[in-house]
């Protein structure tokens, strides 16, 4: 769909988007930097603005911060394509007939994401950082957040944390867990990058499976094309997967190949480090691409992304904990508030290449372990030790093996539409959220 100038500045409602004017229009409360608000929201990512969106459709007083410019997260900011993970959501299912499914157009989505937040009636605030909480003894009542007008407080009933990194929840002194038990390594960063110049005849290899499975010629597959590569120096050695994936455009891919270890995304020297070198590894992998894999001899970096792809950091302690075998077994939970979720345990190689698992003189960058589909209960999103506080999205309770099929973008999406429901019927109960009638909650979610 193609969007004029002119069109994106009037003031109509064109393609199914609102008009910017509805920005301003919110019932929450604004006193110079100070605003107040009955659910405040941090961070625009899937999880965020489904959490806003769902609370302000119950009728709650919504502001929802984000620290960049556009809604969206990971998929709109990091260029993660596509959208993955299968999850029973009739929210997902919603906001996938509008965005034109898994395979978005990460160029208008966020449009689409803001259009669903402000129709609600929610108040958007950009450019945002939720930074500090503001404590009442063991209670949040508020954050603090950074912008180019100076800080801003907001002052909430009930705040949600969808950061992504549990940046609230920690600051307010939730105790959390990082990293793989062992060595408290986390999978690594990555770039995700768009080629143009692609042949009719590329083959496209999502994954490890779909690398060994993928012939090259005769003799050779994808994966031992790019293992070879990997220890001539061709390819960096923590680059043992080049997973392509076809895009609407012709001619067009989306390539997740690159991976820095052993750093944090918490950490700011870390952040420096994984941009530049991940931004190098790109450009030493299409220079492999041209030359070894047929379709790709003419590919070029169109797009790069704005900032890196971060899959996981802290992880709350929480009520609940997910676990990898409630994932494997696919476990149920009467207070569930994420239904049938299935993503495979998708663990990026911490300490080298491929996956972390099941590595073999066949499967040389291991395999990832498949799940059969798995609730997610309520108290994997209230945190211990703080009240007044929920979470969503990939900083939720659960293990490292559990997070790393949970993490996806779709089913954070619907964690962020639980969460953002049983907000609202807390305040619309006056009870706490561990005290909700949750199948009341589970009704409203999915009929």
């Amino acid at each position: 769909m193609k969007i004029s100038r002119r069109q994106l500045l009037g003031t109509a409602v064109i393609g199914g988007l609102a008009p910017a004017t509805l920005i301003a229009e919110n019932p929450a409360v604004q006193t110079a930097n100070s605003y107040h608000c009955e659910i405040l929201v941090c961070g625009g990512g899937p999880a965020g603005f489904a959490a806003a969106t769902n609370a302000a459709r119950m009728g709650r007083k919504v502001i929802l911060l984000e620290k960049y410019g556009r809604l969206g997260g990971m998929g709109i900011h990091a260029r993660v394509w596509p959208l993955m993970g299968g999850v029973k959501s009739p929210f997902v299912t919603e906001v996938h007939k509008k965005i034109g499914g898994g395979s978005f157009n990460p160029e208008l989505a966020d449009l689409y994401y803001a259009d669903f937040f402000l129709h609600a009636g929610g108040k958007l605030l950009l450019h945002s950082w939720a930074t500090e909480p503001m404590m009442k003894g063991n209670t949040i009542v508020g954050v603090k957040a950074i912008s180019k007008q100076g800080t801003l407080t907001v002052h909430a009933d009930l705040v949600i944390d969808a950061t992504g990194d549990a940046d609230i929840a920690v600051a307010a002194g939730v105790p959390f867990e990082i990293g793989r038990d062992g060595d408290g390594l986390v999978q690594p960063m990555s770039i995700m990058f768009y080629v143009e110049g692609v042949g009719s005849n590329a083959q496209y290899c999502g994954s490890e499976q779909a690398a060994r499975n993928t012939k090259i010629n005769d003799h050779e597959t994808w994966e031992t094309v790019t293992t070879a590569a990997q220890k001539t120096g061709e390819l960096p050695e923590t680059v043992g997967v080049v997973r392509t994936y076809k895009m609407g455009r012709p001619g067009k891919a989306c390539v997740n190949a690159t991976q820095i270890n052993k750093l944090f995304g918490t950490k700011v020297e870390d952040l420096t480090l994984a941009e530049l070198e991940c931004r190098k590894q790109a450009i030493q992998t299409v220079e492999f691409m041209n030359k070894h894999l047929p379709g790709y001899e003419k590919c070029y970096i169109s797009h790069m992304p704005s900032v890196i792809g971060v899959r996981e950091t802290r992880r709350i302690c929480g009520l609940q904990q997910l676990k990898r075998d409630d994932c494997i077994t696919g476990r149920k939970w009467d207070d569930f508030l994420v239904r049938n979720a299935h993503f495979v345990i998708d663990i990026h190689n911490p300490a080298g290449s491929g996956q972390a698992e099941d590595h073999t003189d066949t499967q040389l960058q291991g395999e990832a372990a498949s799940v059969k589909p798995y609730d997610i209960p309520r108290g994997c999103f209230i945190p211990q030790k703080i009240d007044g506080l929920l979470v969503a999205g990939r900083c939720i309770s659960g293990t490292h093996d559990a997070h790393a099929s949970y993490r996806v973008q779709n089913i954070c999406m619907a964690m962020g539409a639980g969460v953002g429901t049983l907000a609202a019927a807390a305040l619309q109960e006056k009870k706490s959220p561990t005290e909700v009638d949750i199948e009341k909650v589970q009704k409203t979610l999915f009929g």
